[in-house]
């Protein structure tokens, strides 16, 4: 038995061209998920690191000006303010950012004040990073004795 379509009833078989066409596209779906997924995981990996990079100049600034504020108190002195910031950075950090801490008096508009300064890696792959980078000080107005 002979069936007979209709004209609207005619099956669309793609030509070769279109055969090809889609033979030879096979897989791009992957390759634009990789190249986009990559792109993308790079971007994120960037922001985490920026992100850290602005925690630790954040907790470096405020250990030298806490340690500057410590050593500006009545009783105490550039020594004790030196001791306080690496205590501070130590307990936030690791021990690489606080091995070059120093503390002095200084004058300042008139005025005596602490000075704390710190010299610190900046943390370029997680934490690690070329030393001495970053240069926070912090600065507290010494109190009568």
């Amino acid at each position: 038995m002979v069936s007979v379509l209709s004209h609207s009833q005619k099956v669309n078989r793609p030509s070769m061209m279109e055969t090809v066409k889609r033979s030879s596209q096979m897989g791009s779906a992957v390759v634009d998920f990789v190249l986009v997924g990559s792109l993308l995981t790079l971007l994120f990996m960037a922001i985490i690191q920026l992100t850290l990079v602005l925690h630790v100049r954040n907790i470096l600034t405020d250990a030298a000006s806490s340690g500057a504020r410590y050593g500006a108190l009545a009783d105490r002195g550039p020594r004790d303010a030196q001791e306080r910031t690496v205590q501070l950075i130590n307990s936030a950090l690791n021990s690489d950012f606080s091995t070059d801490v120093r503390a002095q008096t200084a004058i300042l508009g008139g005025g005596a004040t602490i000075e704390v300064t710190v010299w610190a890696p900046l943390p370029v792959i997680g934490l690690v990073g070329p030393r001495a980078i970053f240069e926070i000080s912090g600065r507290a107005a010494v109190q009568a004795r």
